[in-house]
């Protein structure tokens, strides 16, 4: 497959029934609905209260009612550190919950989409990990997802398991590169990690690309991440430059020196066998930037902000 232009995305032959995708309030499940209405995919988009993919039974009667033509699983347990002592809550829904949802699927021939993590890996490598490298995590969080891609494919060998790392979007605040923006705006430190390298992904061509591959039948692991690999701290740097903010803001700082509880990989920068399908970080962060300081400039916190100073 080559780079997508998303500019002129086809809608031709798309499946009569809707895309259900579980996991509605999610940075991922919010990304899904909104490409899917720009792409006049149907679609029905539930929470966690409206359906418990850990829960055989709810899954059972949700794909009843709404006889879906695949399932995109975009739920899930995010909190790296937190899951080194929720280790229960975190398997339950990042690893008991895919496979429920996969076992589903196939028992009812649909097509199945799940999310991994490069947190799958130790850092090892040093090189840019592809898809047929063995999983090794260093912590709760990322042995979950590489249990569930096992137990996923086990159950459906056709499912489609998509490993990716580090999001951006100008679509939430709930991403680095916008909580740097915010603090380099306000003219605040914001200390990042400068000994580990990261594959960031913008999460608007993580989601085309995503469907793409579902609507293609494409199955197994694969890796989508944008093209590129920096340290957290360069990451904050370069999204400040693009901004024309001074880069004195950023404060580096070792991984270790946070004291998180979940140990992280010093390298995940994620690369495909199967082909580069996503741009480099460079020509997406700059779109997300801009979007992001327009936001901020706009935003009644800030312009109160301004009066006061």
């Amino acid at each position: 497959m080559q780079i997508l232009d998303f500019s002129d995305l086809s809608t031709a032959q798309l499946p009569a029934q809707p895309l259900l995708i579980a996991g509605a309030n999610g940075t991922l499940g919010r990304a899904f609905q909104r490409i899917c209405a720009i792409r006049g995919i149907d679609f029905v988009a539930l929470s966690r209260q409206e359906l418990d993919i850990s829960d055989p039974l709810s899954v059972e009667k949700t794909l009843t009612r709404y006889q879906p033509w695949a399932v995109v699983n975009a739920a899930g347990y995010v909190r790296v550190d937190e899951a080194e002592t929720d280790f229960r809550e975190c398997y339950r829904q990042n690893t008991t919950g895919p496979a429920i949802l996969a076992a589903a699927c196939a028992y009812r021939d649909l097509h199945f989409l799940t999310f991994s993590s490069d947190l799958v890996f130790d850092g090892s490598k040093l090189a840019a990990y592809v898809e047929n490298d063995t999983p090794c995590p260093l912590n709760v969080y990322g042995n979950s997802k590489r249990l569930a891609e096992r137990d996923v494919l086990l159950r459906m060998p056709q499912a489609l398991v998509v490993r990716t790392s580090a999001f951006f979007s100008h679509w939430d605040e709930y991403n680095f590169v916008y909580a740097a923006l915010h603090a380099g705006y306000r003219k605040q430190a914001f200390e990042a990690a400068d000994n580990v390298l990261i594959s960031p992904t913008y999460v608007p061509d993580l989601v085309n690309v995503s469907l793409d591959l579902l609507l293609d039948e494409e199955r197994g692991v694969w890796h989508l991440a944008n093209q590129g690999a920096y340290t957290w701290a360069d990451l904050a740097r370069l999204a400040a430059d693009m901004a024309s903010l001074d880069t004195s803001f950023v404060v580096p700082r070792s991984m270790q020196a946070f004291g998180l509880p979940a140990a992280r990989p010093a390298y995940s920068v994620l690369g495909s066998h199967q082909g580069n399908l996503l741009p480099s970080v460079e020509d997406r962060l700059q779109q997300c930037v801009s979007e992001v300081m327009t936001t901020l400039a706009a935003s009644p916190e800030e312009e109160s902000m301004a009066v006061a100073s």
